[in-house]
């Protein structure tokens, strides 16, 4: 059993602030930090400390090299990352506030150039019973699930950000989903958790949930 992320990587803006910014309001930010992020990165550095094998799949711009040193030092196999000439990396301009909720904004970067070609050639050593790990912060979700559902793979998708063109996909090919409150309201239009899960169990039967 092999464990693919193929994902997001992107560069974390972190703002520390008193209350998330409403429209129409300028506020000053009490510190900023920066950090490697993106859900496939982030996924794939959790998946290393619990001391598990795992390889990242996604792209870059030449802004975002020096993460990968972070990464393969802690244990992810980055082989496959692809750095983009002339490409920004993802990032994200994230609002933590004082109680710890946070707001943010993505701009998809160069993870929104993963192609066919490039997923045929990540998933080439790829097969049966081997898990992939994804998200929708990527372009190209649909063809990737597909493609991992043919070989055999089990499939872990966060449905983040959950959009009306993931919506439309065949996702029953989804193994487990791993998804919080927001999402799961976005795809049941429940608001309970407890009638979430139930709706998601019927919509979803062959699948798991986290």
């Amino acid at each position: 059993m092999k464990i693919l992320t193929l994902g997001s990587i992107n560069i974390d803006f972190n703002y520390s602030v008193a209350h998330i910014t409403t429209p129409k309001e300028t506020q000053g930010s009490t510190g900023l930090k920066m950090f490697p992020g993106g859900k496939g990165l982030n996924h794939a550095l959790t998946l290393a400390r619990a001391g598990m094998d795992v390889q990242l799949a996604g792209m870059i711009g030449e802004d975002g090299v020096q993460m990968l040193h972070m990464i393969e030092e802690a244990g992810v196999d980055t082989s496959l990352v692809r750095t983009l000439e002339g490409e920004q990396t993802g990032h994200a301009i994230i609002q933590v506030d004082e109680v710890g909720q946070n707001a943010i904004l993505l701009y998809g970067g160069a993870n929104r150039k993963i192609d066919e070609a490039y997923v045929d050639e990540v998933l080439e050593n790829y097969g049966e019973g081997d898990i992939l790990v994804s998200q929708n912060e990527i372009s190209c979700l649909e063809y990737i699930i597909d493609r991992a559902y043919e070989k055999g793979m089990y499939i872990v998708l966060n449905p983040s950000p959950c959009t009306q063109e993931l919506l439309r996909q065949d996702l029953t090919k989804v193994s487990m989903f791993f998804l919080n409150e927001v999402e799961g309201r976005a795809m049941t239009s429940y608001v309970q958790p407890g009638d979430i899960l139930i709706h998601l169990e019927e919509l979803y039967p062959d699948s798991e949930f986290v």
